[in-house]
């Protein structure tokens, strides 16, 4: 993993120097400034992941340059040098202030590599939540999660907050509701990230193997063990484990993990040492905790120790607005996989999807789009291609001219619905399509510019005259997808 850049702030040149050398020995892009207004201008120059400040000196102090550094740049990790007197302050600057360290001078070198590679990692993890707030923001994706609605807006916020600790997490919800891109979703977004996350479903291994696959074994432990295998806390060192269907373990294999997971040792199975491991936990259920608890399927005290944070994920029927968003991200992921041409999907097909209850969730409406994206031979999926996939019909039984949209359908969606209805219905004449909407021929090309922009329609490789078949609002014309 390439190294990032660290700038060191002191007003004594001969400190400054040596640091800056020490560092760059240990792979880092420095650069130093001499107080806290020359470092907050080098900032904008170097951009540095790292500020490594003294807290005494001229014109803006240690102290000061960390203020700056969180209202201008809160990507950036901040670590202070002090005295011996200024110990207490700069551990309230931490607490209060969000200072990432503090170091005390003369500097345990040891102790600053450590310190520097943890801010370098949280640095980086800081600025991939910034960039994928903005990614929510424009296009309602956060890492491998899509939606927009506020329900999953809580989640994206849940996840930001835990996701740069060391905190165990228990994911819950209705099964197929991406529990596990959840999972990863925070291991990508911690310090961890660059190290393995090795997922493994309690419910799909045999109570015999269960300990061997979670410890691992040495040779001869058991009949058919001809060599040492490493187990999954072993595998995951330094990254993170997600235990899925954590409620379907063994009970008697749970006394076993819950040791684990507050010695954070391991022994394998037929060995006699005990392993240090620095292991993540992530563990998920579909069913009730405190009802596997109540059950006697389920350890109280495991529970307790996975519990530290819950994040609860909502079935697909709870967030319908989502679906729009979801699917066609779905569509740009599963034609890209299978190299197939389809890019949109028609407002009946939207509308037929956002029908539909989805027991399954995500992973039933992945398994639609996948089939419809396979079936489909043109850039349109439309309603006949999610046949024969028993999604209600509803818009038959209303007849061509009527839309249903369910109740707290956000205004926008409504406004767009609307109009790719109506240029479906005029057959893509837009000028007729104006005149039925009552807005002008302007505005109408606005709002299709604006929803190719925001990803609803497919980009024109070239302009084409109004109402002509060269436009990619044509194929909206419905129907004749393939």
């Amino acid at each position: 993993m390439p190294k990032g850049r660290v700038l060191i702030v002191d007003d004594e040149p001969v400190i400054a120097e040596s640091l800056s050398e020490m560092l760059a020995g240990w792979g880092y892009e420095t650069a130093v400034a001499p107080d806290g207004l020359q470092g907050l201008a080098k900032v904008e120059e170097f951009r540095p992941s790292v500020v490594v400040s003294d807290v005494y000196m001229p014109h803006l102090d240690g102290f000061g340059l960390l203020r700056e550094m969180r209202e201008l740049h809160p990507e950036t990790a901040v670590i202070l040098l002090t005295g011996q007197g200024t110990v207490e302050m700069a551990l309230r600057a931490i607490q209060e202030e969000g200072a990432f360290h503090y170091l005390e001078k003369p500097i345990d070198f040891a102790k600053l590599r450590l310190v520097v590679e943890r801010a370098d990692e949280y640095a980086e993890a800081r600025r991939e939540n910034l960039a994928l707030r903005l990614q929510l923001r424009d296009r309602g994706a956060f890492g491998e999660l899509v939606g927009a609605s506020e329900p999953m807006r809580q989640i994206y916020a849940l996840i930001e907050q835990v996701a740069p600790s060391s905190a165990s997490v228990l994911l819950t919800g209705d099964s197929g509701t991406g529990k596990e891109l959840c999972a990863r979703t925070i291991h990508n977004l911690s310090p961890r990230k660059n190290n393995a996350f090795v997922a493994i479903n309690c419910s799909a291994i045999p109570e015999t193997l269960m300990e061997s696959e979670l410890f691992g074994h040495e040779r001869g432990a058991f009949t058919g063990a001809a060599a040492r295998r490493l187990g999954c806390f072993e595998l995951a060192t330094g990254g993170t484990l997600f235990l899925d269907e954590i409620s379907e373990m063994p009970v008697s294999l749970q006394a076993k993990l819950l040791r684990v997971l507050e010695d954070r040792r391991i022994r394998r199975l037929g060995g006699s040492q005990e392993l240090p491991v620095d292991v993540r936990v992530l563990a998920a259920t579909n069913r009730d905790p405190q009802g596997a608890v109540r059950a006697g399927t389920f350890r109280e005290d495991l529970l307790y120790r996975l519990n530290v944070i819950t994040v609860e994920l909502p079935p697909l029927r709870k967030r319908k607005e989502d679906i729009p968003l979801l699917a066609q991200h779905l569509v740009a992921q599963l034609a890209e996989r299978h190299g197939r041409p389809a890019k949109l999907l028609s407002p009946a097909a939207v509308e037929a999807l956002q029908s539909h209850n989805w027991p399954g969730n995500v992973r039933e409406l992945r398994n639609v789009i996948e089939r419809a994206v396979i079936i489909c031979s043109s850039e349109i999926i439309d309603r006949h291609h999610l046949a024969p996939y028993p999604l209600e019909q509803r818009s038959q039984s209303r007849g061509e001219d009527t839309i249903t949209l369910p109740v707290g359908t956000p205004i926008d969606e409504v406004e767009r619905r609307m109009i790719l209805r109506t240029l479906q219905k005029t057959e893509n004449n837009k000028t007729r399509a104006a005149e039925l909407l009552q807005i002008s021929l302007k505005t109408l090309h606005n709002k299709l510019r604006l929803y190719r922009e925001q990803g609803h329609l497919p980009q024109r490789e070239e302009a084409g005259p109004v109402d002509t078949p060269a436009d990619p609002e044509d194929a909206l014309s419905a129907g004749r997808g393939d």
